[in-house]
């Protein structure tokens, strides 16, 4: 899909997107001049394309994502994918290397306590599973891949949260298909109207959800928080703004 950006720079830049960052930051250097070309997993059944050409699938491991950037003639590489995305993350740095273009890594900030939080940290979705007790009732906003240890703790009761809803959940669970932003109001709303007793989330950042540590915060809930994978080291900023200016001082000293 082609939206039909112009390069007026002569500068290629190939984006793992798919987080409203990577979309921002393709409008932005679009505008720039760049020829931006952003990849999606195309996991997502109705995703929001960003400006410039649009992929969709995977290339093939580390050493597909290297053939692309090569006899595409990719002249730099941005990792904007989630901060749970490892794989391609670790792909991304491998595949940079190999074909010798610079790497930046567009990451959002990570959350931390808000006042008063009863916070959690662990590991895996298993860990946070066990860190439930008998009964509790869960919010649970971790994405419809990691559903799987908390389908089999059935002594818990679950309002789940996705934005998209996969098929065969149990009848049991109350499930909402949202995508956020959301507000303080609503989050508190939402946690009292359904009696939660527990949040568990994956530390994503961002503030389009954040609004559920501070409610969960004010009502004393405690928040079970999923750890971010650690990744290789690369380049990284945290703002779409700061991503930009990289972009324009690598090619200036390349």
């Amino acid at each position: 899909m082609n939206s039909g950006n112009r390069d007026t720079t002569g500068k290629r830049i190939l984006i793992l997107g798919g987080t409203t960052e990577a979309r921002e930051l393709a409008g932005m250097l679009v505008k720039t001049g760049y020829d931006v070309i952003t990849s999606l997993a195309g996991r997502t059944d109705n995703p929001r394309f960003p400006a410039g050409i649009v992929r969709i699938g995977g290339f093939g491991g580390k050493e597909g994502l290297a053939a692309y950037i090569k006899s595409n003639d990719i002249h730099m590489l941005i990792d904007a994918t989630h901060p749970f995305a490892a794989q391609i993350s670790i792909n991304g740095v491998a595949a940079a290397s190999d074909a010798g273009v610079p790497l930046i890594r567009l990451e959002r900030p990570a959350w931390e306590a808000p006042k008063g939080a009863v916070w959690v940290e662990v590991g895996t979705a298993q860990d946070a599973v066990d860190a439930l007790p008998r009964g509790a009732r869960v919010l649970l906003t971790v994405g419809r891949q990691e559903l799987g240890p908390f389908l089999a703790r059935t002594s818990c009761h679950y309002t789940a949260r996705m934005i998209e809803v996969p098929a065969g959940l149990p009848d049991d669970w109350d499930v909402i298909a949202a995508r956020g932003p959301f507000t303080l109001a609503s989050e508190i709303a939402l946690m009292e109207d359904r009696g939660i007793t527990h949040l568990v989330t994956k530390n994503s950042g961002g503030a389009q959800v954040a609004a559920k540590l501070a409610a969960a915060a004010e009502l004393s809930i405690p928040i079970i928080v999923i750890r971010r994978p650690l990744l290789p080291k690369a380049e990284t900023v945290d703002s779409v703004v700061w991503a930009h200016e990289s972009v324009k001082r690598i090619f200036r000293t390349g």
